[in-house]
């Protein structure tokens, strides 16, 4: 595979991360894990041709510069989804507490 198609591999997968940055903010939660998982498979597919690219310093530059952004791309996701996974780990919580006491004012009768 020639370096473009490096390039071009990893601009793909900054696109993917910006919609999924976006469907975080937006709180598309289902959008964001079908995002993730063509993420994950782009990465797999990536991976083995990246391994043995041989870049140009411009090239190399690129790769850098798009790195940089799906990694502030990703900071963003977890910093939406930590919040959303407390509010959701509260709320289970509370109904747990809710089940139980219903359980104990209802086994006694």
């Amino acid at each position: 595979m020639s370096n473009p198609q490096v390039i071009r591999n990893y601009q793909s997968l900054s696109n993917i991360t910006g919609q999924m940055r976006d469907a975080a903010l937006q709180g598309e939660w289902d959008k964001l894990i079908v995002l993730e998982q063509q993420c994950s498979l782009h990465v797999e597919t990536m991976k083995p041709v990246d391994a043995t690219a041989k870049l140009d310093e411009p090239e190399r530059q690129q790769k850098i510069s798009l790195i940089k952004k799906i990694m502030a791309d990703d900071r963003e996701i977890r910093n939406r989804t930590e919040g959303w996974m407390e509010q959701l780990q509260r709320l289970m919580q509370s109904n747990r507490q809710e089940q139980r006491l219903h359980q104990a004012y209802t086994s006694g009768y």
